[in-house]
């Protein structure tokens, strides 16, 4: 049976005690009823996971001791989403939780010609990214970018394969299978109405490639999530 598993925002391996946060400790000690001597996991995010045992069981300031450290090696190629942000937020966050959990590695906010919503809480999405990250037991937090506009995204942006993702017809479109390159990857994702012409022409003088994600039209959240499955697929 797997431990429990938890999320500390900092983590010193010289540490020999861990102090863990109000929420958390409530949760080990009011929720699951863990007493001392029980043993959990945890993972800052940065790789590493580590198995503790707990040595008070106080409900707001539980403190652990770490057992053993492991260091799981980063991704070897960043996988990264760069997407409209959407009015729906719900929906926004459901591609945020199912991208961490196949293993995109980056996420980028993107303010479109077309993008409604103007607005993000970023703690609240960075709490779901954590959310994920522990559901699926992984060590390394996709890193969560600040909301950009298209083109600066485009001007900036350096992965060794770069493709946009759009529903203009008369433009070759790579296929799918041509994301399994070894390189740093990104995909771009375009917002309810799709890139504008003028975006995607951007894009592609920025050498961004016309990228297929099949004969559907897709919605932004679930074009989303197809593009971080064809990245963690390869």
């Amino acid at each position: 049976m797997s431990l429990p598993f938890f999320y500390i925002a900092e983590f010193n391996p010289q540490d020999n005690l861990i102090v863990l946060n109000e929420e958390t400790s409530k949760h080990v000690v009011q929720v699951l009823r863990m007493k001392v001597g029980g043993s959990l996991q945890l993972t800052d995010g940065c790789g590493h996971l580590i198995t503790a045992t707990i040595q008070d069981d106080h409900k707001k300031k539980c403190v652990v001791q770490p057992i053993q450290t492991v260091h799981v090696p980063r991704p070897s190629y960043t996988r990264a989403i760069a997407i409209s942000l959407i009015k729906n937020t719900s929906r926004f966050e459901w591609f945020l939780e199912k991208a961490t959990e196949i293993g995109v590695t980056a996420i980028y906010p993107l303010m479109c010609a077309r993008t409604e919503k103007q607005h993000v809480r970023m703690d609240r999405m960075k709490s779901i990214l954590i959310s994920a990250m522990l559901q699926s037991k992984q060590s390394w937090l996709p890193e969560l970018h600040m909301p950009t506009s298209f083109n600066a995204f485009c001007a900036a942006h350096s992965s060794q394969a770069k493709y946009i993702a759009h529903c203009i017809d008369d433009t070759a479109k790579e296929e799918p299978i041509a994301v399994h390159q070894q390189q740093n990857a990104a995909i771009l994702i375009g917002p309810e109405g799709d890139f504008t012409p003028e975006e995607i022409q951007h894009a592609l003088v920025h050498e961004f490639v016309p990228l297929s994600l099949g004969t559907h039209r897709l919605r932004t959240e679930t074009a989303g999530v197809v593009a971080a499955t064809l990245l963690s697929i390869y």
